[in-house]
């Protein structure tokens, strides 16, 4: 009842303020509207008052006293109209350029989506990785896997079993591989991004024409076409950053509506949507630092707002805090959490893992130790693995260190010990400790604890690890390590190593099987095994050099026994038979927590990196991307020159560069002439020129400059992510462009000449869009001319292997 009574007085306020606009404070009113005629030009009369027409002050002050027949009607006629009013009532906004850019955006991504009917570039890998989790079989990938779970679930709904197996570039998909269904995942989301460019650059104050402007350039673009039509891994990226961006912008104008639902909904969403980009790709950090950034800005104003209380302000920085903290956390967490709970099965890439990791995969390392002892003894044989970074095992050969390496620097003619990164017999160790001469376990047992003096005897050679003061053959200003042989000469034996346990609380102090990390302390020079990441020369068979280093505390010096067993006999002969056919039975696999899988997982992800390949032919430099020089082959078919080749549209491509040229020196010309007090432009248009720096100018510069501190291979798809934020600024540019010729010179004929060539440069960009759609799309074989005339640039690698 008291919602009825408020809504009708506020209806009748509404009616007496539309139907009286002249009436000032409302208790004058006539009771006859004034006729539509020409206003009386006779003067005013002096207006007169008496006490007879204010008899009683209430009754002044009554609206009551003053209601007018017309008010009293449409006062009734609301009421009425209020009564039949739904509780509840629903408004549905379209916004139909959003659509269109939608639908013209989908149309050209799904056309002939499952042509070419073979494996395309990165489909080799994220293909392979979509068949990996059908079948529940663990493999490693350096980067997050929600954009692979989200192609994993469509190739799930679509009836794929995972049964095909991605081994080249080129092979032909069989019947049973969903296509088009993995592919649609990618172009669904990288169609969305047009409406989402459209709102984003009408967010940052420029006009709907540019907004749909920056979106055409994107949709006609050939690079971003690729990326989003086929399984890869960019479409998904770019419209969870953009699209977190906008969120974080809308949020901006709930300024004045703190805590209500439309500011809270954009800031969850862009949280939600910023975390989802980095867990496509880790790169996508750089888009969650640009909203973070935009957020704080938006923070540091409200701070020199004086109407808001430091009370108030408290909570504004908390609820931001809170909301970006846990909402990542929840949906990082939760995406490896699918990730781990669906990947239990032994898979491809185990041996990166730890043995502990391994062993709690169903038919992984647990097949080889799930029987074995835990506790190492004394008597103990084990194979030693490195347990972070490179996958390899301590190992030792026949062969010994040169007398002299190539730099001249004598060694000490030792045994070999390395790193090698495959399972080999010459892996096996014999645990002994130093007062004890035969090498079996004996009746009671001696464990080995924290803190325990051992040697280590290489199980074939009976050769004792030995470390001595004599250079490393790649690392000089580490120590030489080797299996001991007695030259007779004077350098005695130091044999003498004691094990640090990393863990020993969660093993009362024992030293256990797989589950224990340790260090190994030389005792003589009171430094650590350590696997140095150098690669030893021919002499060395290529395998991995080992040392030991003066700085005890780092990933390299920690180690864990993967394979264990009981030495039976103390025969060398006997002990090398054993050796030779060690094998053990599978029964089942460990446990491991979640978090702890996540721990490993997180560090290998890391510190290692698959996606690298050295020497590519298709390569190229973060320089080489501003004009296009290079394009990336994807795909070629055997029968004819049909291809898909890497290729952006060369038009927006030069045009982008030369438009982020224009900003640059613009800006800098308006900012010295601001500083002589010149001001070219009103406030309102250089605030929007500078939003538009801050935010598709910065973010421009954190999606590309990155790249010029990377140590590996690069190529054109990584431009993808900073080149929309260049698109973004073309057109914002170009409608600066007409700005200053209508408004700064008053040039309307040259305006009109400024969007005449605007629409005639749009058409070029169709234009080529169309001219290189068969090397886009894959779908038409090509003559050798045809493929020639394609290759605009001479540095552009288009193939022809049929004439």
């Amino acid at each position: 009842m008291y919602v009825k009574r408020l809504l009708a007085a506020f209806i009748d306020f509404s009616c007496s303020y539309i139907l009286c606009p002249f009436q000032g404070d409302g208790e004058s009113a006539p009771d006859t509207p004034p006729p539509e005629t020409a206003p009386d030009s006779s003067p005013p009369s002096t207006p007169t008052t008496s006490p007879d027409d204010f008899p009683d002050k209430k009754l002044q002050s009554s609206p009551k006293a003053t209601k007018s027949p017309q008010q009293k009607r449409a006062r009734n006629s609301a009421k009425a109209s209020q009564d039949k009013q739904p509780p509840l009532k629903l408004s549905l906004h379209v916004d139909g350029m959003s659509v269109t850019l939608f639908m013209v955006s989908f149309f050209t991504r799904i056309w002939r989506l499952d042509s070419p009917r073979g494996i395309v570039f990165d489909e080799l890998h994220y293909g392979k990785y979509a068949g990996l989790y059908m079948q529940n079989t663990f493999f490693f990938d350096s980067q997050p896997p929600l954009g692979k779970q989200l192609i994993a679930f469509a190739a799930y709904l679509a009836g794929f079993d995972g049964g095909f197996k991605f081994e080249r570039i080129g092979t032909p998909y069989d019947a049973m591989v969903p296509v088009a269904a993995m592919r649609m995942v990618p172009a669904f989301f990288g169609s969305l991004m047009m409406p989402t460019v459209y709102n984003l650059m009408v967010e940052l104050g420029l006009s709907h024409y540019t907004g749909a402007l920056a979106a055409f350039l994107m949709i006609f673009d050939n690079a971003l076409l690729a990326q989003s039509r086929y399984i890869l891994m960019e479409g998904i990226l770019l419209f969870f950053g953009l699209f977190g961006l906008l969120c974080i912008l809308k949020f901006r104008r709930f300024y004045s509506q703190p805590y209500s639902l439309p500011w809270f909904g954009c800031l969850i969403l862009g949280a939600a949507s910023l975390t989802a980009c980095v867990c496509v790709r880790y790169f996508g950090i750089f888009t969650m630092l640009l909203g973070i950034g935009i957020l704080v800005r938006d923070f540091w104003e409200m701070v020199g707002d004086r109407l808001l209380s430091e009370r108030q302000l408290l909570g504004h920085l908390v609820t931001r805090c809170v909301i970006f903290t846990t909402i990542p956390l929840a949906l990082y967490l939760s995406c490896f959490y699918v990730h781990l709970t669906l990947l239990y099965k032994a898979g491809p890439n185990d041996n990166i893992m730890t043995s502990a990791f391994q062993a709690s995969l169903e038919g992984g390392l647990a097949s080889i130790i799930s029987n074995q002892p835990v506790k190492v003894l004394h008597g103990s044989q084990i194979t030693l693995r490195h347990t972070h970074g490179r996958t390899c095992w301590l190992h030792s050969h026949d062969a010994v260190y040169p007398v002299k390496y190539a730099d001249n620097r004598g060694s000490s003619h030792q045994q070999q010990v390395t790193c090698y990164s495959y399972k080999d017999v010459n892996n096996w160790w014999i645990v002994k400790k130093p007062e004890k001469e035969e090498m079996v376990v004996t009746e009671p047992h001696e464990p080995i604890r924290h803190g325990d003096v051992i040697q280590l005897v290489h199980g074939l050679s009976s050769r004792a690890l030995n470390a001595h003061d004599v250079a490393a053959p790649m690392s000089p200003h580490n120590q030489e390590v080797a299996a001991y042989i007695d030259y007779n000469v004077s350098m005695p034996a130091q044999t003498f190593w004691r094990v640090d346990l990393l863990n020993a609380d969660t093993t009362d102090g024992n030293w256990h099987a797989v589950e224990s990390q340790i260090r190994l302390i030389h005792v003589n020079s009171s430094q650590a095994l350590k696997f140095s990441g150098r690669q030893l020369p021919d002499w060395g068979f290529r395998q991995h050099e080992i040392v030991t280093d003066k700085i005890i505390d780092q990933e390299d010096t920690i180690w864990n026994v993967e394979e264990h067993r009981y030495s039976k006999s103390d025969d060398k002969k006997e002990r090398e038979k054993d050796l030779m056919r060690s094998e053990m039975i599978p029964l089942e696999r460990r446990n491991l927590t979640y978090w702890s899988k996540l721990y490993e997982l997180q560090y290998k992800m890391l510190f290692n990196n698959q996606e690298n390949v050295a020497g590519h032919m298709y390569a190229s430099e973060p320089l080489d991307w501003l004009l296009l020089k290079r394009g990336v082959a994807y795909w070629i078919s055997a029968n004819s020159n049909a291809q898909v080749h890497f290729l952006g549209n060369i038009v927006v491509w030069v045009s982008g560069t030369v438009a982020l040229l224009g900003y640059v020196g613009l800006f800098v010309i308006y900012l010295l002439r601001r500083q002589r007090s010149c001001y070219d432009l009103p406030d309102s248009a250089w605030n929007k020129f500078c939003t538009v720096g801050e935010i598709l100018g910065i973010g421009y510069a954190v999606h590309y400059f990155p790249y010029f501190l990377v140590d590996r291979t690069l190529f054109l798809h990584h431009y993808m992510p900073a080149y929309v934020f260049k698109i973004c600024l073309l057109a914002a540019m170009v409608e600066h462009g007409h700005y200053l010729l209508s408004e700064y010179l008053r040039a309307p004929r040259l305006a009109r000449a400024y969007l005449a060539a605007v629409g005639v440069w749009a058409a070029t960009v169709l234009y080529v869009f169309w001219y290189f759609s068969p090397i886009t799309y894959g779908t038409r074989d090509l003559t050798a001319n045809e493929v020639m005339s394609l290759a605009w640039r001479d540095t552009w690698d288009l193939i022809i292997h049929k004439q």
